[in-house]
C-alpha cells in the first residue's frame, strides 16, 4: 500500500505543477499532462487491484474520489490536446476529488 501511495503523492506533486498554469489561463506542458496522468493512472490500476483482491484493505471513498478524479482527469486531457483552454472549474474539482481520496486512503492506511 505504501507504494500505492507514494505514486498518489508524486502525481499530486505534478498535478500542483500542472494547475498553476491553468488557474493563470496558460497551457500547462503536455509533458507533465502525460506524466502526472500515467503516474496516476498505475497508482490507480493498483488501489483497484487491491480493492478487488484483498475487500476490506481499501476505503470504498477513497477508490470512488479517485475513479471520479481519473474521469475528470481524462476530459481535462481531452480538452487540452484538442488545443482548447483548460476548464478551470473542472481542473478544481479534478484537484479536490484526488486531494480528499489521497486524505482518506492516507488516514485509514496510518490509523490501522
Amino acid at each position: 500500500m505504501i507504494t500505492i501511495i507514494l505514486l498518489f503523492a508524486v502525481a499530486a506533486v505534478f498535478g500542483i505543477v500542472l494547475i498553476i498554469p491553468v488557474l493563470q489561463g496558460k497551457t500547462p506542458s503536455k509533458g507533465l499532462v502525460f506524466t502526472h496522468g500515467g503516474i496516476a493512472a498505475l497508482a490507480l490500476v493498483m488501489l483497484l487491484l487491491r480493492y478487488f483482491n484483498e475487500p476490506g484493505t481499501v476505503p470504498q471513498w477513497s477508490v470512488i474520489l479517485f475513479v471520479v478524479a481519473a474521469i475528470g482527469g481524462f476530459f481535462l486531457v481531452t480538452s487540452h490536446l484538442r488545443k482548447n483552454n483548460v476548464p478551470k472549474p473542472l481542473a478544481l474539482v479534478h484537484a479536490a476529488a484526488a486531494v480528499v481520496a489521497f486524505l482518506i486512503l492516507l488516514f485509514s492506511v496510518f490509523n490501522s
